[in-house]
């Protein structure tokens, strides 16, 4: 069994942002992330069962790790740092809020990149590289 693990999942959320709307944002963020990985395998993904042989599925073996930003142009600015390095992630902004997907999806269409508020940004990858990025910002509290 090889207990080593090289890759970590991290989240960054917008400090400034109802932590109610955060949850839905991380929850489509984590959900997008997995979902469209190309190496699942790597996300080690197993079920722990407990004592009395209930299956609990599909928990990482991976840390995930939660961090804060102070508004969305550091969000904004590590976005284009994870392009730029080829990082798997996932954002999620304020246009992706209020109304039906169909609606979020054209206000979004509609919107230039450099206007939109990042609520969050979750990422996957090898930790050495994840750590370098995300070293300026600190744990959620």
């Amino acid at each position: 069994m090889d207990v080593s693990l090289t890759h970590k999942f991290v989240a960054i959320l917008n400090k400034k942002i109802p932590v109610g709307a955060l949850m839905n944002a991380l929850g489509h963020m984590a959900a997008g992330l997995a979902g469209s990985y190309p190496n699942l395998s790597e996300m080690r993904f197993d079920s722990y069962v407990d004592k009395d042989g209930n299956d609990h599925k599909n928990i990482s073996d991976n840390p995930f790790i939660i961090l804060q930003a102070d508004n969305f142009n550091q969000i904004r600015t590590l976005r284009q740092q994870l392009v730029e390095k080829a990082i798997h992630f996932v954002d999620f902004s304020n246009t992706m809020t209020t109304g039906t997907y169909l609606e979020q999806q054209e206000r979004t269409r509609n919107t230039p990149e450099d206007q939109l508020e990042y609520y969050g940004i979750c990422m996957f990858g090898e930790k050495e590289t994840i750590n370098q990025l995300t070293k300026k910002f600190s744990l959620w509290r």
